[in-house]
């Protein structure tokens, strides 16, 4: 395997997202180390690029414990090196009419997009401003500016993290902590899409118009491309969405 230039944390990380920015950054030389809450899910994806050369590993961790968050940091740490890079990219996109919205429900979505990102958040900037150097990255969404019909309980929750990251990049970004807020305003071209098109409209994958969604590794690209920006021009927010969608 080639050198290390350095650890990519990248927390909620499943099999859209999570999986081409660990491809992303594995192709760019870094020690990958992929966390969700099953670990087992993404072997298939540690195979792939292992076989092709590259450093990749992957845990099992749920982003709403403190102890497990606080954990799973500790470790990679001590195992494989400073952590340079870290992606939260843990969501709960629940769409319920208001009435149907409980408690636990509303909980649950902030529980998982907020409060989780604030753990992972601030233990990366635990083991960063040591050293005065890295990248965090927060993935959002059209409901994180946007509340829509149906989702009182994501949009708060992405609002909340919105403003996490807002706040981490004012107060870490003069430590040189770059702090970037991905804000994707549109559908993501992935399985789980496909399956929701097809269920709701009878839409096939092979029907949808090329290039009406947005690519993984294009999400991928843009979290590169800002991982690489020179501290003079540092993006804090991004929003991507294909040339066709409404805004």
């Amino acid at each position: 395997m080639a050198e290390s230039r350095g650890v990519a944390i990248l927390v909620g990380a499943g099999d859209a997202i999570g999986a081409a920015v660990a491809r992303r950054f594995a192709s760019g030389g870094y020690t990958v180390c992929i966390c969700r809450r099953d670990a087992s899910k993404s072997q298939g994806l540690v195979s792939e690029l292992r076989a092709a050369g590259h450093n990749v590993h992957a845990f099992s961790v749920d982003a709403r414990q403190e102890a497990e968050v606080q954990g799973i940091f500790a470790r990679i740490e001590k195992e494989f090196g400073p952590i340079e890079v870290c992606l939260f990219n843990a969501g709960s996109n629940v769409n319920k009419p208001l009435l149907e919205t409980t408690e636990k429900l509303f909980f649950k979505a902030w529980e998982l997009a907020c409060y989780g990102g604030f753990l992972v958040g601030r233990e990366a900037a635990r083991v960063m401003l040591p050293r005065g150097h890295g990248t965090i990255f927060f993935t959002g969404a059209t409901a994180s500016v946007r509340g829509g019909q149906g989702f009182a309980a994501f949009s708060s929750a992405k609002f909340g993290l919105r403003a996490v990251a807002q706040a981490m990049a004012r107060e870490l970004g003069p430590k040189n902590i770059h702090v970037v807020h991905l804000l994707i305003d549109a559908g993501v071209d992935s399985e789980a899409i496909h399956q929701r098109m097809k269920a709701a409209k009878g839409i096939e994958a092979s029907d949808i118009p090329a290039d009406s969604l947005t690519k993984t590794s294009s999400i991928a690209d843009a979290y590169w491309f800002t991982h690489q920006q020179s501290r003079d021009g540092w993006t804090h927010e991004l929003d991507l969405r294909p040339s066709v969608e409404k805004w």
